[in-house]
């Protein structure tokens, strides 16, 4: 079958790792289903895995991808509804509950220990399998794996929002970032959002932003929570603009992850830090109940033939994004 993966780790070069041809159609296995890929979403940890990080030599070559939206085929039978040629979509966080693995497995993200989404053929428990929305595309289904789970879970649970709250999402135009705006904004709450271009804050206004400052700029009055994806750049204004007894839910830190730490303030402010990585198998369903109640979309940067991978990775790369990168299998 005709996948993207990576042949072997390169920390300054990751593209010079990336492949797309031939890699065996995964076999059948207890408890695990085999889903028809119609379309996977390129993300930040795709380049990660490139570079080594989450990925070794060793494990090479290993097909990536942690999003997918495609045709179940075969019937799940414990799963009422689910039924060979269902469109769905998957949760692909593996090993937080045991289903499909062996017990005390450490959890992993499809692409880490198991093969990822970008191919014809993907495998996940059959416990993680669940009915695609029926208002969205596959594109936008795809994209809910891991940004819009990691959005959810960083508002709804990490930082415990409540409707009415204000919350400041950093950096505009990436996944996670475009799916806090959405869901925060369909949830009821005041939603500032800063990035350094223009033409990213006047977008994020669109999709739902009640306000948008360059990187770095004073706010009209403290947030209840901080939705921080950026890193370093970003994180002393993270501290000094949530209220005290606040909240920062962080998932990541493209630009570093060695910024001060500014514990006085953290600590004599009541400030609460929470890191995420994803989302449980609960909030993934109560997700797609949202969504589809909600009729959110996510926003769709632009999609690629498989054959294009590379050209998708590299606006990854660039940073040149606003919404999901898509593949077409």
């Amino acid at each position: 079958m005709k996948a993207v993966y990576a042949t072997g780790t390169n920390y300054n070069d990751p593209l010079s790792m990336l492949e797309v041809g031939d890699m065996p159609k995964p076999e059948t296995k207890p408890f695990w289903s085999t889903i028809r890929v119609k379309s996977a979403s390129v993300n930040h940890h795709d380049v990660w895995s490139l570079q080594g990080v989450g990925l070794a030599d060793e494990q090479t070559p290993m097909i990536l991808g942690t999003d997918a939206a495609g045709v179940l085929q075969e019937d799940i039978p414990v799963r009422k509804g689910l039924k060979a040629g269902s469109e769905v979509v998957l949760y692909t966080f593996i090993g937080t509950d045991g289903a499909g693995v062996m017990p005390g497995e450490r959890r992993s993200i499809l692409s880490e220990r198991y093969a990822g989404t970008m191919a014809e053929y993907t495998q996940v428990p059959s416990a993680n399998v669940f009915a695609k929305p029926e208002n969205l595309n596959f594109d936008e289904t795809a994209a809910l794996g891991t940004s819009w789970l990691t959005a959810y879970s960083l508002l709804f649970t990490s930082a415990n929002v409540k409707p009415g709250d204000t919350v400041l999402v950093q950096g505009a135009g990436g996944g996670v970032s475009t799916a806090a705006i959405q869901l925060a904004h369909a949830a009821g709450l005041e939603v500032f959002v800063t990035s350094r271009s223009e033409d990213k804050r006047n977008r994020a206004l669109e999709i739902g932003a009640d306000a948008v400052f360059e990187s770095g700029a004073r706010l009209p009055h403290k947030v209840d929570a901080v939705i921080e994806s950026v890193g370093a750049s970003t994180w002393s204004h993270s501290v000094k603009s949530v209220r005290p007894g606040g909240s920062i839910a962080i998932c990541g830190a493209t630009t570093g992850d060695q910024p001060g730490a500014e514990l006085t303030r953290i600590f004599f402010q009541d400030i609460r830090v929470q890191g995420n990585t994803m989302g449980s198998r609960e909030d993934f369903a109560r997700l797609l109940k949202f969504v589809e109640h909600a009729d959110l979309h996510p926003v769709i940067d632009s999609a690629y033939a498989i054959d294009d991978a590379r050209l998708a990775f590299s606006k990854i790369v660039k940073g040149d994004v606003f919404g999901k990168i898509m593949l077409h299998i």
